[in-house]
């Protein structure tokens, strides 16, 4: 039997003042900043049903190849969400965006031909169980598509991202953490890893302990063991 996630609160997160922030910010890092062109290369090539975790304010959404019959896109954040359902309007696929958490997905179990995690497993409350339930929506064989931000080589920037996410950060930062290393939690979760690559945002200049992202594909096998679980 199908298990189904259990519904969460309408506003089980709630940052007003971070979402404003954020907003303003994201806008210009695609126009600025480069990042208008990560998303092209996130979503290239998708086709089927696909997930949005975290959609945020819904940038994603211009990006999305006409091969996507529809995108169910997930948003907690009350300011972000009304953000998103415009953007979902202007969107040249269909998007429905709907409240909930990445750790408590209200789909079916294996509805989704692909998951798209853009910049948003940094800030989930429980990492292990989010992308477990990631898994549980995609079908055998579906695609997890992230952009993530992820903990530097060990070093310098590694230590400042360690300190910054036990300091203000988070709080700061609609509970951002930096220092998760997002490749190796994707593979602990069973994730069939696919190529992936690291990069810095900006490329140039000062180093942020957000500046570490990696973008790349994973894959939820494709064979199943029913038994388990």
């Amino acid at each position: 039997m199908r298990r189904r996630s259990t519904p969460v609160p309408r506003d089980a997160v709630h940052h007003p003042v971070f979402a404003r922030f954020y907003a303003r910010l994201s806008v210009t890092a695609d126009l600025r900043g480069g990042l208008a062109g990560r998303r092209d290369e996130l979503l290239a090539g998708l086709s089927g049903r696909v997930i949005e975790i975290g959609a945020g304010n819904g940038l994603n959404f211009a990006h999305y190849p006409g091969a996507v019959s529809e995108v169910v896109a997930i948003e907690p954040e009350r300011g972000l969400r009304q953000m998103a359902a415009g953007a979902a309007m202007r969107a040249e696929v269909p998007v429905d965006v709907v409240p909930g958490t990445a750790e408590a997905l209200p789909v079916k179990s294996e509805a989704f031909d692909a998951a798209v995690a853009s910049l948003v497993l940094c800030t989930v409350r429980d990492l292990p169980r989010a992308l477990s339930e990631i898994k549980r929506v995609l079908r055998p064989g579906g695609e997890l598509r992230f952009f993530e931000h992820t903990l530097a080589p060990e070093g310098k920037l590694a230590r400042v991202q360690r300190a910054a996410d036990r300091t203000l950060w988070p709080l700061l930062f609609g509970g951002c953490h930096t220092a998760r290393d997002t490749v190796a939690a994707i593979e602990a979760a069973g994730f069939e890893l696919g190529t992936y690559r690291r990069f810095r945002v900006p490329e140039k200049g000062v180093r942020l302990p957000s500046s570490p992202c990696v973008i790349g594909v994973a894959r939820r096998s494709a064979v199943v063991d029913r038994a388990a679980g």
